[in-house]
């Protein structure tokens, strides 16, 4: 039994492979117009974060480690996600510490409403809104200018097909916007969706230095890498899953840093108003 059902699923990726891969303009096509930022995927949604850091000896062995989980929150127009923090190295926060960020961040949300009250600041938000998605497809547009982008095959994600591709920064061809001068710094591989034209996962790695602050402040260095995995949430939407990144990089040209960094994401709920300034104290 074993070995038919080893036959058959043989059979089957052959056969898979057997089909010609889609047109790669129709195919990109559709991609652009489903790509956004995790922020952006996010910002409708409130969810559970559990965040790793470590860091590292010569030989990538863990030497010390913090572990956070927060709650998660949009932030307000213009601001980053709110996360509260619940819990710090498997202790939950005390519920005084737990009140005080509820306290502090109700004062914000009570203020940006007051500073919102005129017609002209309203419009001022309007328009970095309408900035901040200019810069985005600019960045977009980059991806496909700077890389050499080729299909290579199928593969299947928790039994979702994707179509697998290279990315490759292309010699000679300059940037328009800071991300693409920052992305021509690596080389990726990416899995997106055939039926959803969405990103399920994408591996990067850098094939050169990259400094920070004109190289004052921090520099990163080539073998860098970081993975990006989806989930298709609900059956609707495809957010984030996990995050994984290890790093080797100087700070102050000086120290040296060996880090690895994990974020999973999990419990997504759509977000409503009634939630965004009333919170639940986890059960001691």
């Amino acid at each position: 039994m074993r070995s038919l059902l080893t036959a058959l699923l043989l059979v089957s990726v052959a056969s898979a492979q057997d089909r010609p891969l889609p047109d790669f303009d129709t195919f990109s096509t559709q991609v652009k117009k489903h790509l956004a930022t995790d922020e952006e995927r996010q910002s409708g949604y409130m969810f559970t974060e559990r965040r790793i850091e470590q860091k590292l000896d010569g030989a990538g062995r863990k030497t010390s480690e913090t572990i956070k989980v927060f709650e998660v929150y949009p932030g307000l127009p213009g601001e980053e996600r709110y996360r509260r923090l619940i819990e710090e190295d498997g202790r939950p926060v005390p519920a005084d510490k737990l009140a005080k960020q509820d306290r502090e961040r109700q004062q914000d949300v009570e203020s940006y409403a007051k500073s919102q009250s005129s017609e002209s600041r309203r419009q001022k938000a309007a328009r970095e809104r309408e900035k901040a998605r200019r810069e985005n497809d600019a960045a977009i547009d980059d991806i496909f200018r700077i890389f050499d982008i080729r299909m290579v095959r199928r593969e299947s994600i928790d039994g979702h097909a994707t179509i697998l591709a290279t990315l490759d920064p292309k010699a000679g061809v300059k940037a328009k916007t800071d991300d693409g001068k920052v992305m021509q710094h690596f080389k990726a591989r990416a899995w997106v969706s055939e039926t959803d034209y969405e990103l399920v996962r994408i591996e990067i790695e850098a094939v050169r230095d990259l400094s920070f602050g004109l190289g004052l402040l921090a520099r990163v260095h080539k073998g860098t890498v970081a993975s990006f995995e989806r989930q298709k949430v609900n059956n609707e939407v495809w957010l984030p899953l996990n995050v994984t990144w290890t790093a080797s990089g100087r700070v102050l040209l000086f120290k040296r840093l060996r880090l690895r960094g994990i974020s999973e994401f999990s419990g997504y709920r759509k977000f409503t108003v009634d939630t965004s300034t009333t919170y639940t104290t986890p059960n001691p």
